[in-house]
């Protein structure tokens, strides 16, 4: 690896082969060192959920431009781990989770495994973003690529505050099409509608999800809104998920539970 150059990790949830991963390679190749580990099949929607019962196994394998990878049968979040401690050198200057096919956007914080990965780098104490094109098929991960070298050059020199990452939504156009960026709050975006029900060959019943609809409310300031409005969506969010505004409402319940289950308190 070049000395002096930006240590640069990347992961995604749509596996080792996506197209996504594949372009923010070349893009982030263009400015510093990158080490790529990533799941070695699809884990979309796997949250931030990691492998603790059974072996993690890594494998290393060069891609189509002839890089050396890394595929792992874990979860995003062990690729991050895995990457930080085991793979790189040092501790990387930015961690980039993407680019992810689909949007992530107002309730798909909770379900990504995209997002994930910057989640559980920022948990390590890294500068880190997760990077999505809110689109399917025919998706412009050219435009995504541009965005996120941008992006990856200002957090080189701007650094986020300690729990801090990004969750970063592209709209599916090209670059010229782009409006512009914007700095948004989480959206309303939620899925509606009941499990397909189904009957297997031996007729148990058994339940399919993926078919709700998504219902959203595009407001001006949010990343639903300015996404379908054509710009650039980052939303800093933080690892700490304490609702802050309403730990005063719930203080009475210290006092109150003592002394509705007749505890007596002992000093």
């Amino acid at each position: 690896m070049g000395k002096g150059k930006p240590l640069i990790l990347l992961s995604n949830d749509d596996g080792i082969n996506a197209q996504g991963l594949m372009n923010l390679k070349r893009a982030m190749k263009k400015i510093g060192n990158v080490v790529v580990i990533a799941p070695d099949r699809p884990r979309s929607s796997c949250s931030h959920a990691i492998t603790l019962h059974k072996p993690l196994r890594v494998f290393e394998q060069r891609d189509s431009d002839g890089d050396i990878v890394y595929a792992c049968n874990g979860m995003p979040a062990d690729c991050v781990i895995l990457g930080i401690r085991v793979l790189c050198p040092r501790k990387p200057d930015l961690v980039i989770g993407g680019i992810n096919e689909g949007p992530n956007l107002g309730d798909d914080i909770i379900y990504s495994g995209t997002v994930a990965v910057a989640r559980e780098a920022a948990l390590e104490g890294c500068c880190a973003f997760a990077i999505s094109v809110a689109g399917f098929g025919s998706v412009k991960y050219d435009s995504a690529s541009m965005v996120a070298q941008w992006l990856a050059k200002q957090l080189l020199k701007t650094k986020l505050p300690l729990g801090v990452f990004l969750n970063v939504n592209v709209p599916n156009l090209t670059l010229d099409e782009i409006k512009g960026l914007k700095i948004t709050r989480s959206g309303f975006k939620h899925y509606v509608g009941q499990p397909e029900k189904r009957i297997d060959p031996q007729g148990r019943v058994y339940f399919w999800r993926g078919s709700e609809q998504p219902i959203s409310t595009p407001l001006p300031d949010t990343d639903v809104g300015e996404v379908d409005k054509g710009f650039v969506s980052v939303t800093p969010l933080h690892v700490n998920t304490t609702f802050n505004d309403f730990l005063e409402n719930l203080q009475d319940w210290e006092r109150n539970f003592l002394k509705s289950m007749h505890i007596k308190h002992k000093r």
